[in-house]
């Protein structure tokens, strides 16, 4: 008779049982209650060093039950909540629960999503995930695409197949180096860094940017872009590819995507939006005009785990034509054994981006799709920038604060003493050390702009639970902070 091994990692069913059903009542009782704690702890490294110990790896094991317990308390109680309601900073949303139980039944069964006879279902899931974010957006859904960790991997991936769509055949043979001529890339000035790191990463280095100011709205100047391509092809340059921004980091601004997209008509370029944060605002009618050109797009980038409030980790690549992605990626090593499926023809998503083996990424979006809805998600995501415009018009009415700009779900605003508000050094000083006094107070997390040599307060509101209350009380603690910082620095200055 065979002997069942035994083994120190597997659990037995009602042991796994036991520890689950606590880990999600502790989980249930977190998200109940997350409103009432603080935003962050502000903790220092050795602070969090010392609840963890100085001990070496263990030499033999310890209670799963213990462990989950002990680990539960230290994420809950020592971590920046960005599920709070006054939670602001950057663009990372507030979760949607289903999206943490749908992290654990994909974990469970654990597919590599890299081939589909490795991962049947969780690959077709993926493709109707791709079509439904097609769909959301507003671009056909013969679109291709591949679910990503996030925008850097999403713009990287569209950024690598322009490159080999646009640049000279040869150059998966002969690389960069051996082209004659020297590579361009196009994009604004407000245009996120991930830019700087493809350039750098992928062969074309810094100089083959070429930084295009932006006009009086924020937003790319159109004339001086199609000036610098003419420019460049008059010097024997290789223009590639023009990155629109659809929500710029600082202050949400949308390019013109379609004069852009009439440019890299005109001269055969590669047209990539970077819609990372801002693209998903395409679902609310009131805003659709911002995004016309988004079907023109080559390729667009954008981060269910920003504005559709999936959990961390989920970015997302769409290409008009997924042939390039596959002309990108593919390769077909003797011990890949991935295409006998019968008649079917297999979608191996390995051909479609840098990994190999990938999670399931995909469950927790489509969960939420589902759930959601397109009229849950307009609501929502219209919801947030209602109270976007709401903290601009407090700003603005404040005598204190003096209102920068609102775009989408982004505003910035700054506090102005009345004694010091002709002093621009003084002033962005005031205001750097207030956001680090708001994010290390506990009670709302903010973050800054530079906003036409401005420094500025930001606030990016991709939060379900945020509420108009939350949107008042921010005010207040805004302005009672300020008056304490600005009243110690005048007192240093004494």
């Amino acid at each position: 008779m065979t002997k069942i091994r035994k083994s120190s990692i597997e659990m037995d069913k009602e042991e796994f049982r036991k520890i689950g059903y606590q880990l999600i009542d502790d989980i249930s009782s977190f998200i109940d209650s997350i409103d009432q704690k603080p935003v962050t702890q502000n903790e220092s490294p050795s602070q969090l060093q010392e609840l963890l110990g100085n001990s070496s790896l263990p030499e033999n094991g310890r209670p799963a039950a213990e462990l989950m317990s002990k680990t539960t308390d230290l994420l809950f109680n020592h971590s920046l909540l960005n599920g709070h309601p006054k939670f602001f900073g950057y663009i990372t949303s507030s979760a949607a629960p289903i999206g943490a139980l749908a992290d654990l039944l994909a974990a469970s069964v654990n597919p590599n999503v890299g081939a589909h006879i490795l991962s049947p279902m969780a690959t077709e899931i993926e493709k109707q995930t791709i079509r439904w974010l097609c769909n959301f957006i507003g671009v056909p859904s013969a679109y291709g695409g591949i679910l990503v960790s996030g925008g850097n991997m999403a713009n990287f991936t569209g950024f690598l197949a322009a490159r080999t769509a646009k640049a000279p055949q040869n150059i998966k043979e002969d690389g960069i180096q051996n082209t004659s001529n020297k590579l361009r890339v196009y994009c604004s000035k407000t245009t996120h860094t991930w830019i700087e790191k493809a350039v750098v990463l992928f062969g074309l280095g810094t100089k083959s940017v070429r930084w295009i100011p932006t006009d009086a709205s924020n937003k790319m100047d159109i004339k001086v872009l199609e000036t610098t391509i003419k420019n460049d092809l008059e010097n024997d340059c290789l223009p590639l590819m023009v990155v629109g921004t659809a929500g710029d980091v600082s202050t949400g601004v949308v390019d013109n995507l379609g004069e852009i997209s009439a440019i890299c008509k005109t001269y055969n370029l590669w047209f990539h939006i970077d819609g990372a944060y801002g693209v998903p605002a395409a679902i609310v009618p009131k805003f659709n005009h911002l995004f016309e050109g988004i079907k023109e797009a080559d390729s667009i980038a954008l981060d269910p785990h920003k504005w559709l409030y999936s959990p961390l980790e989920a970015g997302c690549t769409l290409v008009k034509n997924p042939q390039h992605l596959i002309d990108t990626f593919s390769s077909h090593p003797e011990y890949y054994n991935f295409s006998n499926i019968g008649d079917d023809k297999a979608q191996n998503f390995y051909e479609y981006g840098l990994q190999n083996s990938r999670g399931f990424r995909a469950l927790k979006v489509w969960l939420t799709l589902q759930q959601v809805g397109r009229n849950g998600y307009e609501k929502l995501i219209s919801e947030d920038i209602e109270l976007s415009e709401m903290l601009y018009d407090l700003a603005d009415k404040h005598p204190e604060l003096e209102a920068v700009s609102q775009n989408l779900s982004i505003t910035t605003f700054r506090y102005v003493p009345k004694e010091s508000a002709n002093n621009m050094e003084y002033l962005n000083t005031l205001n750097e050390a207030i956001l680090n006094e708001l994010q290390t107070g506990g009670e709302v997390f903010l973050s800054n702009a530079i906003v036409k040599g401005q420094y500025s307060l930001r606030a990016c509101i991709v939060n379900f639970r945020t509420s108009k209350k939350d949107i008042q009380e921010i005010i207040e603690i805004i302005i009672r902070t300020a008056r304490k910082v600005h009243l110690k620095i005048f007192q240093a200055v004494e």
